[in-house]
């Protein structure tokens, strides 16, 4: 086996099983020898904010000389990026490694007629990868909800965390915020302590703290209005102050205000653990995190930023990001996003503060024609145009930036993977040759 063909063997599985639930995962991990019940786990649910929120705290325990894994989905370049260990990707050798022993129980399960989903299988590919590698944390992103997911196979934690929670999913997770929360709440486990932020939603809050009254747990509820004092800010990130500590955030907007306070919290529960994590862990950690499409700046002069924002909680949030950092600005657009999510809302928050805007269709079977998706964003937005192709979309932007303050090219995390090596690319032509 090649690594083209481990990843291609996860993405020949079912995307979604018959039936939700914890069967399946449960079999397999079982026939695995069960490397879930041998680990620690730092368990994380949400809307929004889970990507930021892990791979921040994965990236303080690594600075801290903790062996940690970090699992998260999606990918938006590499499949590798979703199992990682001491914030590098898992080698191809370790994935072909592993991915070869989940195949043989996946092979030999389907012959009893139990079917395994892409997934399951992946997460089942990562706790065997941490116990080999005999992590001290693992910090473990859901997939989809919580209750049913399955990285809930886990049977405890020590702690979980509940980021922002909007509607999205809304097919299978529920129609209400409070139906969505009480899926993300299943993360909860009894008496683990349990972290969440102010900025929920009362009918959020609401439910969480039943949950956790139910379940026996301290629950923590981070404010960062009163964490942190903002000594500066600008769209390539913030200076805080926490207490007496001054940290560097990479990225800006009040939603990673809010993300790092979970983090920090997050940090003071361990230390109540007796786990040592140091002031300057916690800073370089996180000053140091990196995700891709997250409020990238992938070039100052032009300005151009790449964002994965694809719902209506992710859009508001690079809205007031634009607002705050770009008041009147003149900004081109790149966009493109699945069909599935409630476009509507999404562009409502975001394409009224673009001049012109691109509209491609990302390469996943998913995707919006981009000129279903440009009769949309033309209530929102004045000067709409269809660019079938997302390469071809980046072309056309780069060839008119001239005429704009920026580039935002944004909507959705497959877009993010379709173009952000060739964006790149087409930036650093342009720096060359002025």
């Amino acid at each position: 086996m090649i690594l083209s063909e481990a990843v291609d063997y996860y993405h020949s599985l079912e995307k979604f099983g018959i039936q939700p639930g914890l069967e399946r995962i449960g079999i397999l991990c079982e026939r695995l020898g069960s490397p879930h019940k041998k680990l620690k786990f730092i368990h994380v649910a949400g809307t929004n904010g889970k990507g930021s929120t892990c791979t921040a705290l994965a990236s303080v325990l690594t600075s801290a000389g903790y062996h940690t894994g970090l699992y998260t989905s999606p990918y938006v370049i590499d499949f590798r990026e979703r199992i990682q260990l001491d914030m590098k990707m898992i080698s191809p050798d370790a994935l072909i490694r592993v991915t070869e022993t989940v195949r043989g129980q996946i092979e030999q399960l389907a012959a009893e007629g139990i079917k395994i989903t892409e997934f399951e299988a992946v997460t089942a590919a990562a706790f065997l990868f941490y116990y080999q590698e005999q992590c001290d944390f693992v910090v473990l992103e859901t997939g989809l909800g919580g209750r049913f997911d399955a990285t809930n196979i886990i049977e405890n934690s020590l702690c979980s965390i509940l980021t922002s929670v909007s509607l999205d999913h809304v097919n299978i997770l529920g129609n209400t915020l409070r139906e969505i929360a009480f899926e993300k709440c299943g993360i909860i486990k009894n008496g683990c302590p349990v972290i969440t932020g102010s900025s929920q939603s009362d009918e959020v809050l609401d439910v969480i703290r039943a949950q956790v009254s139910e379940k026996n747990c301290k629950l923590y509820i981070a404010d960062s209005d009163s964490m942190f004092d903002v000594l500066t800010e600008s769209i390539c990130g913030m200076i805080l102050r926490s207490k007496d500590t001054e940290l560097k955030i990479p990225y800006p907007g009040k939603h990673q205000l809010d993300n790092m306070s979970l983090v920090l919290t997050a940090v003071n529960v361990l230390r109540k653990a007796q786990f040592d994590v140091s002031d300057s862990a916690v800073q370089k950690g996180i000053s140091s995190f990196r995700i891709p499409a997250r409020t990238e700046i992938i070039a100052e002069k032009p300005l151009v930023i790449l964002d994965g924002s694809h719902n209506d909680g992710s859009t508001a949030a690079l809205a007031d990001a634009v607002k705050k950092y770009m008041p009147e600005k003149k900004i081109s657009a790149v966009l493109g996003m699945m069909a599935d999510k409630d476009c509507e809302q999404s562009l409502s928050n975001i394409l009224p503060l673009f001049s012109n805007v691109i509209t491609v269709k990302p390469s996943n079977p998913r995707s919006m024609p981009a000129s279903e998706l440009a009769l949309i964003a033309e209530r929102f937005c004045p000067d709409v145009v269809a660019v079938e192709n997302p390469l071809d979309g980046i072309d056309k932007a780069i060839s008119q930036i001239d005429n704009y303050d920026a580039l935002v090219v944004c909507g959705s995390l497959y877009l993010a993977g379709d173009v952000r090596d060739y964006l790149i690319n087409k930036c650093g032509e342009i720096t060359a040759e002025k």
